[in-house]
């Protein structure tokens, strides 16, 4: 993924998201949370997507509403109807 296309994503994020981005936010399978915004990036839109494509939510599913967050700012969604 090229640099400018990160910035962009990570311009949609507030700034207490924008914080730790190499450390796991999914901290059973550790995974970054860098590497759930790649995902997203690569065209993940549900939790499941990316999940298959991380294995983040699979353990214990407490990361399950961050991700979600993540999906719902970066792709402009809002999950709540």
């Amino acid at each position: 993924m090229a640099i400018d296309s990160v910035t962009q994503l990570l311009d949609k994020l507030p700034a207490v998201l924008k914080r730790d981005l190499e450390k796991n936010l999914c901290v059973c399978n550790e995974v970054s949370k860098m590497a759930i915004i790649n995902a997203i990036a690569q065209g993940a839109s549900t939790v499941e997507e990316v999940k298959k494509q991380t294995y983040a939510t699979m353990g214990a599913g407490c990361c399950t509403q961050q991700v979600e967050r993540l999906i719902e700012l970066i792709n402009g969604q809002s999950q709540d109807g």
